[in-house]
């Protein structure tokens, strides 16, 4: 089997961010975008995964605020996923979870058709995450969905702490696409798909 990794690069006027992914991985990280809270979201995503990521992001937040920083990450690491997915042979393609942290419960699912569809419900009433802004854990999750070509639905049951809402969907998603890329050996290496591709 060919390694299913993958590095992105995207440069603009705003951020300059590079990625690298490898979906068999045990779930090492290196993340570091400049804010601290988005750092540790996306080490979750790749601790309860088991996917290795490397993240190195420098972006305009002295200027712009973390908008630029947190979409443009979030973009590339939608594009690594996908790529590195190749044409997804063998993959469970389906995958969901339920998370709890404390007080709340978040339910994810994901299904890696190729073809991008994101409703995400955070449930989060405060305008900042800790340094992050609340709104962008909802735009960070949707751009990965989006680039990386997968359907994702994802909400917040119960819960009340914005930090534990946040993390959880981070959580839930990655133990939702840990089911997704496991190779099924009952595939056999085949598309998992009636119409013989998953590319959209």
């Amino acid at each position: 089997m060919e390694a299913r990794m993958a590095t992105v690069q995207r440069d603009t006027r705003e951020t300059k961010v590079s990625v690298e992914i490898n979906l068999d991985g045990t779930g090492q990280y290196s993340v570091n975008t400049g804010n601290g809270f988005f750092d540790h979201l996306l080490s979750q995503l790749a601790r309860h995964s088991l996917m290795d990521l490397t993240v190195k992001a420098e972006g305009d937040a002295d200027q712009t605020g973390w908008h630029h920083t947190v979409e443009d990450v979030s973009i590339a690491v939608g594009r690594a996923l996908n790529q590195a997915l190749g044409d997804g042979r063998g993959i469970m393609r389906m995958g969901h979870s339920m998370v709890p942290f404390d007080e709340t419960l978040v339910r994810v699912a994901v299904d890696l058709s190729g073809r991008s569809y994101a409703i995400v419900e955070t449930a989060i009433d405060a305008e900042m995450v800790e340094s992050l802004p609340a709104d962008l854990v909802r735009h960070s999750l949707e751009s990965i969905a989006m680039e990386g070509r997968f359907n994702l639905h994802a909400a917040v049951l119960t819960g009340q702490n914005a930090h534990h809402k946040a993390e959880a969907l981070y959580k839930a998603l990655a133990r939702a696409l840990r089911q997704a890329i496991t190779l099924d050996p009952r595939q056999s290496g085949e598309v998992p798909s009636t119409k013989g591709t998953i590319s959209g």
